[in-house]
């Protein structure tokens, strides 16, 4: 007796309910490593940032030399300045600077939100 080719409704359906059960299925193993690694650079970046503020983080990692400021004009200023390897930290006082020195220009904002800055003549 000759034997029958299985048909091909019977074929498809048979290869649906083994992904719909997950038998087989070689993509899982890779979903499973992407899930895994997403939670490894979550739980590098709240550690990131839980030992200092971002600005320090992103000073850090640079490899130009950098000069953050952060909360600008407020009481709780601070500047973050990397210059090679080292960092240097300074924080508000609230005292006004004071010094000899001349006057060398004026900034001007445009509306545009552009600065330019004009020498005064001498």
């Amino acid at each position: 007796m000759r034997r029958s080719l299985p048909k091909r409704e019977n074929f498809r359906a048979k290869m649906r309910r083994r992904s719909a059960n997950g038998e087989n299925d070689p993509l899982m193993g890779l979903i499973n490593l992407f899930d895994a690694s997403m939670v490894l650079v979550v739980a590098m970046l709240v550690a990131l940032v839980g030992k200092g503020s971002l600005a320090e983080v992103a000073a850090r990692l640079s490899t130009d030399d950098v000069t953050i400021v952060t909360n600008p004009g407020k009481q709780n200023m601070e500047m973050l300045i990397k210059r090679g390897k080292k960092i240097e930290k300074l924080k508000a006082t609230g005292e006004q600077g004071r010094g000899a020195g001349e006057r060398l220009g004026t900034a001007f904002r445009l509306p545009s939100g552009e600065v330019i800055y004009v020498p005064e003549a001498k």
